[in-house]
């Protein structure tokens, strides 16, 4: 089975319908899948619900999905240093679904190992609990959630071999995994490809049975926050 393409255009093509769940990778401004978002964005699929635990920033990551309007909801945890995404949240116009992070990312490996729900004590008492199942396990209560389903999973990872296999950097590897487990199709981008069987596997953060296609590119290195000492 064919699963290196040429292109983000290529490995995108007859996957992307109007109002799908894109489950995407990224933590902060680190492994976002910047190219298959941008290739979604100039494909115009619309009325889109992203799983995300941010919306990158406003020129960079989802962020340029929300400038075209192409995002419907989001599902994310953390929502700051994104400008449009307060004016459409605020105004009414973009809807939101805040989990707490550790939540997002069990909602996704849940799904991804084909669990439908699980209960959790985080939430418990606060607005994330409003309308959800509760239930008590010696004395304590917890709340259920959901697992995330997506149609597609779009993720950044280091290097992949052929056969999908993947390895991810630092803090890329937090919700990468999560949400390249959760989609009915997994595309992935990568910095390197390499021969495949030259990886060590247990160096492996995510085997090729949950990746079905496959990019490499040149991907842009953000800070997003630089914080440097006053100069002497």
């Amino acid at each position: 089975m064919k699963k290196v393409y040429g292109s983000a255009a290529e490995a995108l093509d007859g996957l992307l319908h109007d109002g799908m769940l894109i489950a995407a990778g990224g933590f902060g401004l680190c492994g976002i899948p910047e190219l298959l978002l941008n290739a979604i964005k100039e494909a115009g699929t619309k009325d889109l619900t992203f799983a995300s635990n941010n919306a990158g920033v406003d020129d960079f990551g989802i962020g340029i999905l929300l400038q075209t309007k192409q995002v419907k909801k989001m599902i994310s945890s953390y929502v700051g240093e994104n400008a449009e995404f307060m004016r459409q949240y605020l105004s009414g116009e973009l809807e939101l679904e805040f989990n707490p992070q550790g939540t997002l990312a069990e909602r996704m490996r849940a799904a991804g190992c084909g669990i439908p729900g699980f209960y959790t004590k985080t939430g418990v008492g606060t607005v994330i609990a409003e309308g959800k199942d509760h239930k008590d396990f010696n004395g304590e209560t917890y709340i259920m959630e959901e697992g995330i389903f997506a149609d597609l999973s779009i993720v950044k990872a280091w290097k992949a071999d052929a056969t999908g296999n993947l390895i991810f950097r630092k803090t890329a590897r937090n919700f990468n995994p999560p949400a390249a487990m959760c989609g009915k199709v997994c595309v992935v981008e990568v910095e390197e490809i390499v021969e495949t069987g030259s990886l060590d596997p247990d160096s492996i953060h995510l085997p090729g049975i949950y990746v079905h296609r496959i990019i490499q590119g040149e991907h842009e290195k953000r800070i997003e926050q630089r914080t440097t000492r006053p100069a002497a």
